[in-house]
């Protein structure tokens, strides 16, 4: 077997690809990036953000179904569609009192 070349057009000459020296000598991120960036700007980067934004508190995940033609025109409406389907939703209660639901 030949010996793998590099990509002459990968090559980056600012940025080197690291020896055993670099590595040894790295230290984490944790205590660098204070001396590059701000405080502020430090911390953010070392927060550890996993998942799914967190939402308002206030909304509940459930099942439920509707008709395809419902979602389809909801979803035609673009990004935010649940929200707009939600104060459709809202609208409704709005002018319907809860025996109307029995």
């Amino acid at each position: 077997m030949g010996s793998i070349k590099p990509d002459p057009y990968l090559i980056d000459e600012e940025n080197p690809e690291w020896t055993a020296e670099d590595f040894k000598n790295a230290r984490p991120g944790s205590e660098v990036l204070h001396e590059i960036f701000s405080e502020e700007t430090a911390i953010e980067m070392l927060t550890t953000k996993r998942g799914r934004p967190l939402g308002s508190g206030i909304k509940e995940s459930q099942n439920i179904r509707f008709d395809r033609d419902i979602l389809a025109a909801f979803k035609a409406t673009g990004k935010g569609w649940q929200t707009r389907m939600n104060n459709a939703l809202r609208d409704w209660l709005k002018e319907h009192s809860l025996k109307q639901l029995r």
